[in-house]
């Protein structure tokens, strides 16, 4: 069995509430429970933080015994050098999704200083992104 950590950050907490124009309005753990039904052979761990150092810790934790990661750092993507380095510092592959199309967004959305860093990176695809990231996590 597969294990894929999901991480999200910053505000992500709030989906289906805010922003539901360009969010959806399905709250991430009705969603995550869907995922687990798409890859019965997967086990998942699921974690948000709004807190920069909390994330960087989750990272880290799991960083060395997982399969891969499912990360959406939200608008830590923009500002967090120190997210960028933890993502460079572990060995266990990080996809970088985002629901929005960020580089369709505010031109400061384009600066992402986890891309470099991740094995690849889902912008704009909806929820659907995360399902694609798993997709490619184990294969």
């Amino acid at each position: 069995m597969k294990k894929i950590a999901i991480i999200n950050g910053p505000n992500l907490n709030l989906l289906g509430k805010r922003e539901t124009d360009i969010y959806g309005n399905k709250p991430f753990e009705v969603y995550l429970d869907e995922l687990k039904t798409i890859f019965p052979s997967v086990d998942f761990s699921y974690y948000q933080s709004n807190v920069e150092g909390e994330l960087i810790n989750e990272l880290q934790r799991v960083g060395y015994d997982y399969d891969g990661i499912v990360f959406n750092p939200g608008g830590y993507t923009h500002t967090s050098v120190a997210i960028g380095d933890a993502i460079a510092a572990i060995k266990t592959p990080v996809v970088e999704v985002h629901i929005s199309n960020v580089h369709a967004r505010e031109d400061f959305r384009k600066l992402s200083h986890v891309s470099g860093k991740a094995a690849g990176s889902i912008f704009g695809l909806g929820l659907k992104g995360y399902e694609l990231a798993v997709s490619f996590l184990i294969s």
